[in-house]
């Protein structure tokens, strides 16, 4: 049985118009007054997508456009998408904070959700009576709060700030409570956004935990985050945002594997090396184009760590026909070489033939990178020697993603390289 239903639902914001104050007493209570009408008037005129009106859609920003899917009792949806793909715009009208456009919601039993640091928190008051107020503001009665006091203290772990006013809290201090409350409160549906990331890595390791133990409860929740590992793991489903229409709902594994195939614009899938500023001086102008390979077209340079990473670069030049040899060194953000892999030492090239143009495709595997970003330097060259060398010619990213099997990654404090071993108690 559905708990959320969501039918043709569209929100859109009108761009461009600000209103004007007005500089007076009388002026205040009209505005007051008509501001009902007004935006009656001129918001709804646009009552569809395909709105023909006077007022076009280049004056509204349409954050969601006819977004259709449901979410049955007791599973967990995890959403993703890029910034700005709608789906914190979702959330809320899931969580009644803000009207759809068009379009309607159906949502069955208590929603609680948490959709910003210290939403629902009064700067002014200590942490315990924000518990209460924001307890409060969920649905709960004065006796349930009490009856989960102490455990939502517990969680969260700030007890020793208890009778401190909330507006000296650090951001991590605010989200661990908040998270605290909205999760411990029992609510039938539990709605989170992303704001896990504000807390330490302990914290979300708890967060974690506690979100997998209120979906094997039988309830409900709806998950936002950036985090495919964690989306990989915690989630029964998974559906993906593109530009404020529901692209795709589907498992986790392949809903993951089409947002990593789209993760950039598709300009950016080739970039050009002819003019690069970081070539070497003494290099002759050989590689024109460097991509990341995925199905054997240029693709996003987003690389989840289950997947092999295959770097294209094509290459021409008016010299006579030579052996290609391309060489790649790959450094971390601070410039700091990791591996580096050429097949001018390791001949294991699947052609053997000499050319003055082409493309040659280095297929490194499965690299063994934790999370990141990482740049690739290339060198290409014959047999012999490098005719054309460039820095940081090209960046890409590992997201990601629950490739041990547990919801966990070592720490950055390991370094750049996974690893794994076999353990033994004699």
């Amino acid at each position: 049985m559905s708990i959320i239903s969501v039918e043709n639902l569209s929100k859109a914001y009108r761009v461009g118009t600000q209103q004007v104050k007005a500089d007076s007493l009388v002026g205040m209570l009209r505005d007051s007054l008509t501001a009902p009408f007004r935006n009656w008037n001129s918001f709804r005129q646009p009552t569809s997508v395909n709105s023909k009106a006077e007022n076009s859609d280049d004056d509204f920003h349409w954050a969601l456009r006819d977004v259709s899917f449901e979410v049955k009792e007791g599973e967990v949806l995890g959403v993703i998408g890029r910034n700005g793909a709608g789906k914190s715009t979702l959330l809320k009208i899931l969580s009644r904070i803000t009207e759809p456009t068009t379009g309607c919601v159906r949502v069955r039993g208590r929603v609680s959700s948490l959709l910003e640091v210290g939403t629902g928190f009064h700067p002014e008051l200590t942490g315990k009576e924000n518990v209460y107020l924001n307890g409060t503001i969920l649905g709960m009665t004065k006796r349930e709060i009490d009856k989960k006091f102490e455990e939502i203290v517990d969680f969260s772990g700030v007890e020793k700030f208890l009778d401190t006013p909330v507006k000296r809290y650090s951001s991590g201090m605010k989200v661990r409570l908040a998270f605290s409350v909205a999760a411990h409160l029992e609510p039938e549906i539990l709605i989170v956004d992303e704001v896990l990331s504000v807390g330490d890595a302990e914290f979300q390791s708890k967060c974690v935990g506690k979100i997998r133990e209120v979906s094997q409860s039988g309830r409900t929740v709806v998950f936002v985050s950036h985090d495919l590992a964690a989306v990989q793991k915690l989630c029964t489903r998974g559906m993906l945002m593109l530009s404020g229409s529901c692209q795709q709902i589907g498992t986790p594994g392949d809903i993951i594997s089409v947002y990593l195939s789209r993760n950039t614009h598709s300009s950016d899938f080739v970039v050009s090396l002819c003019d690069h500023p970081r070539r070497n001086k003494s290099s002759r102008v050989v590689m024109r184009e460097v991509f990341v390979l995925r199905d054997g077209v240029p693709s996003s340079r987003a690389i989840g760590m289950h997947e092999s990473l295959r770097i294209g670069v094509r290459f021409s030049h008016s010299l006579d026909p030579f052996f290609p040899v391309l060489g790649i060194v790959v450094k971390s953000n601070m410039g700091v070489s990791i591996f580096g892999i050429n097949n001018r030492f390791i001949d294991n090239s699947s052609y053997k033939g000499e050319t003055n143009e082409g493309v040659v495709v280095c297929d490194m595997g499965n690299v063994p990178l934790l999370p990141g970003k990482y740049d690739l330097d290339l060198y290409f060259g014959d047999k012999n020697s490098d005719l054309d060398v460039i820095e940081q010619a090209i960046d890409f990213e590992i997201v990601a993603m629950d490739y041990f099997g547990t919801g966990k990654l070592p720490p950055r404090i390991a370094g750049p390289v996974r690893w794994t071993g076999h353990w033994t108690l004699l």
